[in-house]
């Protein structure tokens, strides 16, 4: 019994759909880094200066964005690795589906 090798084309999207995976991980981990960052600096600020609810409230929402723009930054890293050979037209046009 010997193992046959998988075609290279399944090989390849077996690795393009890992790498989205580990991609949406990262970017899941990172947001919840700076969520987590937001809500305990600003309940340490509003502990510091007694005013309850505002900094905790602020710096949540100034999250958001922040999140966002890392977000963008990952994905763009992570495209960017990915390369395509240029006479491989057909997993460029699987990828871009």
């Amino acid at each position: 019994m010997s193992q046959v090798d998988p075609k290279p084309e399944d090989r390849r999207q077996k690795i393009l759909n890992l790498t989205l995976a580990v991609v949406a991980g990262q970017v899941g981990c990172l947001t919840l880094v700076i969520l987590l960052l937001a809500v305990f600096l600003g309940l340490w600020l509003d502990n510091q200066y007694g005013t309850r609810p505002t900094f905790t409230i602020g710096l949540l929402l100034g999250s958001i964005p922040v999140s966002l723009l890392v977000m963008f930054a990952v994905v763009r890293a992570a495209v960017r690795r990915i390369k395509f050979k240029p006479g491989d037209e057909t997993m460029r046009d699987k990828s871009m589906r």
